[in-house]
């Protein structure tokens, strides 16, 4: 099968990777172009390069010169792998089979940039995969499969992502791409009315609010677990939270503090008030970078009784 792949960052090098291993004659691949202000090439470029391939890199991919491109690398199938750059339709359909995109979550539900992070911090004990048709709405075209994963109570972004969404979302590539060429794939149309769209998991939405339940910080920590991170402010200090445990209250007389406040600082962590419990913070950041919670409160001099603020 000749492949075109559109994609960056590990993921897409990881399906690059995959396509090849088995057997596939990649045609083309596209990749954003080089940011300037980039600490690291983009990955999936430099994998591109190593396996001989000469990556494209468009500033759109909306112009003729991507289609081109695309008519040039006489592709059957353009595999879409964490897409950055938005995609028309007439460059989609230029393969013979059309073009199918991954998206971590089992659309209609969750469609947008941060899936993952949403579906974590909203409480949902279990997420998947979604391998579509894309279409120029965002994640809204014709589902080809899907996958379903479990989020277990300590999950966070990162364990759901990189130990389940992102080598089942690979397979499921290549899974999918074979039913197409087959002409065993079935196209279903997304129901609206499951649908919901969420914009991206930024600062605002990573902001600790102490006074919330604890079910509803948990939550929040592990969705911005590793990124963007969960945070909170003590004085004029932002302290980034990781790593942590709940521990539930179960009676009147076990309420220690209030909410935000610091109840106990052990050897390997400290302890958050909050409605239903207290948050242990084993992990966190702040001016010495990603510490243990008890180095955190040794470096900036925390107390039990002191307020962390929001």
């Amino acid at each position: 099968m000749k492949v075109a792949l559109i994609g960056s960052q590990d993921f897409g090098k990881a399906a690059l990777e995959a396509f090849l291993e088995r057997g596939d004659e990649v045609v083309a691949v596209f990749c954003p172009p080089d940011n300037p202000k980039a600490t690291k090439p983009e990955i999936l470029k430099e994998a591109t390069l190593a396996k001989g391939l000469v990556p494209l890199q468009f500033a759109s991919l909306k112009g003729p010169e991507a289609a081109e491109a695309m008519r040039n690398s006489g592709a059957d199938i353009c595999v879409m792998a964490y897409v950055l750059q938005f995609v028309p339709q007439e460059l989609a359909k230029i393969p013979r089979l059309g073009t199918i995109q991954y998206h971590p979550s089992l659309l209609p539900k969750y469609r947008g940039p941060s899936a993952i992070n949403w579906a974590i911090a909203l409480g949902e004990t279990k997420t998947g995969l979604t391998i579509f048709r894309p279409s120029d709405g965002l994640d809204e075209g014709e589902v080809i499969l899907q996958k379903e994963v479990a989020i277990g109570a300590n999950d966070t972004l990162g364990s759901v992502y990189f130990d389940h969404l992102f080598p089942l979302g690979v397979q499921a590539l290549l899974e999918a791409a074979d039913l197409v060429a087959a002409g065993k794939h079935q196209e279903v149309v997304q129901d609206e009315a499951l649908a919901n769209y969420e914009g991206w998991f930024d600062q605002a939405a990573a902001r600790i609010h102490w006074s919330n339940h604890i079910t509803q910080i948990h939550n929040l920590i592990r969705a911005c677990n590793p990124a963007p991170g969960a945070w909170t402010m003590v004085g004029e200090q932002k302290v980034q939270i990781y790593d942590v445990k709940k521990h539930v209250t179960a009676t009147y007389g076990a309420v220690k503090g209030k909410p935000g406040q610091i109840t106990a600082i052990g050897s390997e962590s400290f302890f958050v008030a909050c409605h239903g419990g207290q948050i242990e913070v084993l992990k966190a950041k702040g001016p010495a970078g990603k510490v243990s919670g008890a180095e955190l409160a040794k470096s900036l001099g925390l107390a039990v009784e002191q307020f962390f603020t929001a």
